[in-house]
């Protein structure tokens, strides 16, 4: 059982990665680009050095690069800091993600359709994996940007 399930981790993060590039191709984006928009989403606004630290990017030229191209497709907007206006920070503008976000309606449907049918515990063992896996990757990003 352990390698049948290794094996579909895998296979799930192969198609995930794959839809992120089909849908961000689909926008002239690549698939870090539709990441640092989804991040957005689910931690709001945030300055370029806390998103640069959370996409495990370089702070200078590698995210004003991102942040350039997602304001260019309209994607992103830069505003001030309302706590410190000294700062800028980067939002994702709502109505253009909603509208990228239908290009992963058919897949999120799909699975929330099929997670209907997990108990609760089912569903608690899903989300213990999965908090214990994305504890780790962090870590393992930067263990990896950092190799030679």
């Amino acid at each position: 059982m352990g390698c049948e399930l290794r094996d579909k981790v895998r296979r799930n993060a192969m198609w995930s990665v794959l839809l992120h590039s089909a849908a961000a191709a689909k926008v002239g984006l690549n698939a870090t680009d539709t990441q640092c928009i989804d991040l957005l989403t689910m931690a709001g606004p945030l300055t370029p050095g806390q998103l640069a630290q959370a996409m495990s990017l370089t702070s200078g030229g590698a995210i004003t690069a991102l942040i350039d191209r997602l304001e260019r497709a309209g994607f992103v907007r830069r505003v001030p800091d309302p706590s410190d206006r000294r700062r800028v920070l980067v939002e994702p503008v709502a109505d253009q993600v909603e509208q990228f976000s239908e290009y992963f309606r058919p897949v999120a449907d799909a699975a929330w359709e099929r997670l209907e049918k997990y108990t609760d515990e089912e569903r608690r063992v899903l989300i213990r994996f999965l908090d214990d896996v994305h504890g780790v990757m962090p870590d393992v990003i930067q263990e990896l940007r950092a190799l030679p």
